[in-house]
């Protein structure tokens, strides 16, 4: 109770009052506040006595004092309730988060032993389940994410064990509740449980795998982290040395890209390279997601999304689930509130907001913004967006329905699609050739060529002369 009558001071000094104070004086409130209050948070009285002096210091007119005197209750009174209409928002439309990496976490922290970690209250993370309630998270996607280092290695063996982590983990909560539909994630009463996989290093460039990973209930692919993969490229520039070339997507990343389709598996274009994310939607036939990413034209970061394939995906009728980590919406170790909704306001004017989600990406990065330090601070967001005069059905589609939307779609491609065989395409072998890679095509060839050896031949020449005195005798 006493949070919802808190504000953060730098919104309301940053989207109220800014027409009324200059950047100086704000500055010399902040560090005032700072020195008074290390949290960053206070009271609504402290607020007016802090703006009020501030403000009669400056050599403003006598109309003006009065006129503020009179409005900065009220707009105070207004943010507030915003914060609770935030929350009762939340509890019609959960949250459907795009992109955790909290099973990271737990194979770092605890090596996946989940008998050692109470998720309830864990206190290592940015994220556990008191945080999301508080949060008012519906579903969460989480990342069974295997670093690209394993690429060539024993990535699929990684990524297998990160899934059983994830599975192991929804079924052991009663507060959790593995789905693998739109129509389960619409009926559940608990914090939904969806897998994505972050890498397509992950499948070994096997089809095949693929197609057992979403038997398995994963239910969105990236096609690269931080490496390039032998068919797709990464945003990442001199990262890992995986595969380096100029092609954004092969002849087997197309082919990649339909069996995603076909299957009912999203695509998720967040690490790709934006000629890699151009080619997808060009030939794509289903709505795709960036599960965390920003817009590039607020932040110029390799990891957001330029204006071109934000219109691109307006036509996709796709998603952007918008990341919350301080380099990707401030361009800068330091980030606020407004700085978050900065990015679903660009978005709104370039493609509307029904391409909107969110994809906090939580526990998968060092750096979040003030007053968006965990999974329990979504509702801090939401009463900023409401702030800025962001209406309910706009609001919601961000939170809930724009995803569903998308989740839908793609299952009504895959049901269309259902009569097609699986395909039998693999991946030129020249292309993936590195030393744990067995050729089976050529192992085989080796077993009908192969000619007798010297051990062989005597063991024949010795049974033959067996048989001949055998018979002489």
């Amino acid at each position: 109770m006493e949070r919802r009558n808190l504000l953060k001071e730098k919104d309301v000094l940053r989207h109220v009052y800014h027409k009324h104070i200059t950047p100086q004086t704000c500055d010399q409130m902040l560090q005032s506040n700072h020195r008074q209050n290390r949290r960053n948070i206070i009271s609504t009285r402290n607020l007016n006595i802090y703006l009020i002096n501030m403000l009669w210091m400056r050599e403003s007119s006598l109309t003006q004092r009065f006129l503020l005197w009179i409005l900065l209750p009220a707009v105070v009174s207004s943010s507030s309730d915003n914060f609770q209409k935030a929350l009762e928002l939340m509890e019609e439309a959960p949250l459907i988060d795009g992109h955790n990496d909290l099973p990271l976490q737990l194979r770092i922290l605890y090596q996946t032993r989940l008998s050692e970690a109470n998720l309830r209250n864990l206190t290592k993370t940015k994220t556990n389940i008191k945080k999301l309630k508080d949060g008012h998270v519906g579903a969460q996607f989480w990342s069974a994410y295997i670093m690209c280092n394993a690429q060539n290695q024993d990535a699929v063996r990684l990524t297998l064990e990160q899934i059983d982590l994830i599975k192991r983990m929804c079924e052991s909560y009663e507060e959790f509740q593995l789905v693998t539909s739109s129509e389960g994630l619409t009926q559940s009463d608990k914090i939904a449980c969806l897998i994505g996989i972050e890498g397509g290093h992950s499948i070994d460039s096997s089809l095949g795998a693929l197609r057992m990973f979403y038997d398995l209930g994963v239910r969105y692919m990236g096609l690269t982290h931080t490496c390039n993969t032998p068919w797709a490229e990464t945003s990442s520039v001199g990262v890992h040395n995986f595969y380096p070339r100029n092609i954004s997507l092969t002849d087997f990343g197309k082919e990649f890209v339909k069996k995603n389709e076909r299957l009912g598996m999203i695509i998720d274009l967040s690490h790709t390279s934006a000629s890699t994310a151009r080619a997808v939607l060009e030939i794509s036939e289903a709505p795709v997601i960036f599960s965390h990413s920003s817009a590039f034209g607020v932040c110029p970061h390799h990891r957001n999304v330029p204006d071109d394939i934000l219109h691109s995906l307006k036509k996709n009728k796709g998603l952007v689930m918008i990341n919350f980590h301080s380099e990707f919406v401030a361009c800068n170790k330091t980030a606020t509130v407004a700085s978050v909704a900065d990015h679903f306001d660009y978005i709104k004017k370039i493609a509307g907001a029904e391409l909107i989600g969110i994809g906090g990406d939580y526990d998968g990065a060092d750096g979040f913004p003030e007053g968006l330090e965990d999974v329990s601070k979504y509702p801090v967001l939401i009463q900023e967006l409401l702030n800025r005069s962001w209406n309910e059905e706009e609001l919601k589609g961000v939170l809930r329905t724009n995803f569903l939307r998308v989740f839908k779609n793609i299952e009504k491609v895959r049901n269309n699609s259902a009569s097609l065989k699986p395909s039998e395409v693999e991946i030129p072998t020249k292309e993936v050739e590195n030393p744990c890679r067995l050729n089976l095509k050529q192992y085989g060839k080796s077993l009908r060529n192969k000619t007798p050896s010297l051990y062989t031949s005597k063991l024949y020449f010795s049974l033959i002369l067996f048989i001949v005195l055998v018979c002489i005798w």
